[in-house]
């Protein structure tokens, strides 16, 4: 079997080893399953909330999670395989300990740093209303006068064309291709308008 010619023979090796296959083995076991549920969608808010987290976020954006339960568990998995390596090239062990944390924590930011990236492309696809404001749009359900009822319209926005809420308060309904202009943003996702040239 694979399993068997990775593991050791438990016999033959020290204690100092045996610790690190008993760190190693769980970790890469836990690892490779959250890895399978965060590909096919079946990841949970494993996240864990410390005041250790490096929020180097800027404005609303997702912030930079060092320390979470993926990157722990990633941590532990490298950290055991990193050692084991050492010890099988003679390090003494306070230096396996050493590099092997080493090895650990960097893992564990490239972890955090990916996630991270990942979330800044998922929020940039991410609408935001007052991107609208001064834009011109084509209505594309007759906006009725003063308030009086949503209409909608399409206009570019962040680089797609959107179909969104509107209403106005021009004192006359504003008919099917006209062109508009965005002036507000009303409840965060009702465009306020009005008649271009108005």
């Amino acid at each position: 079997m694979l399993l068997n010619s990775i593991l050791p023979n438990w016999s033959e090796i020290g204690v100092f080893e045996q610790v690190f296959w008993a760190i190693t083995v769980p970790a890469t076991v836990i690892f490779l399953l959250l890895l399978v549920l965060t590909v096919f969608g079946g990841d949970a808010d494993t996240d864990v909330n410390t005041d250790v987290d490096a929020d180097i976020a800027d404005g609303d954006s997702i912030p930079f999670q060092f320390i979470s339960l993926k990157n722990i568990v990633a941590f532990f998995t490298v950290f055991g395989w990193s050692g084991i390596g050492f010890i099988n090239l003679g390090f003494d062990p306070l230096k396996v300990i050493v590099f092997a944390t080493i090895c650990g924590l960097l893992m564990m930011f490239l972890m955090a740093s990916l996630f991270y990236f990942m979330s800044k492309l998922a929020e940039s696809g991410t609408l935001k209303m007052q991107n609208a404001i001064g834009r011109l749009g084509e209505v594309y359900l007759v906006i009725p006068a003063k308030r009086g009822g949503i209409g909608k319209v399409q206009l570019n926005v962040q680089g797609s064309v959107r179909t969104l809420d509107a209403i106005t308060d021009d004192q006359e309904t504003i008919p099917t291709s006209s062109i508009i202009v965005v002036q507000n943003v009303i409840d965060d996702h009702i465009l306020l308008v009005k008649k271009q040239g108005n």
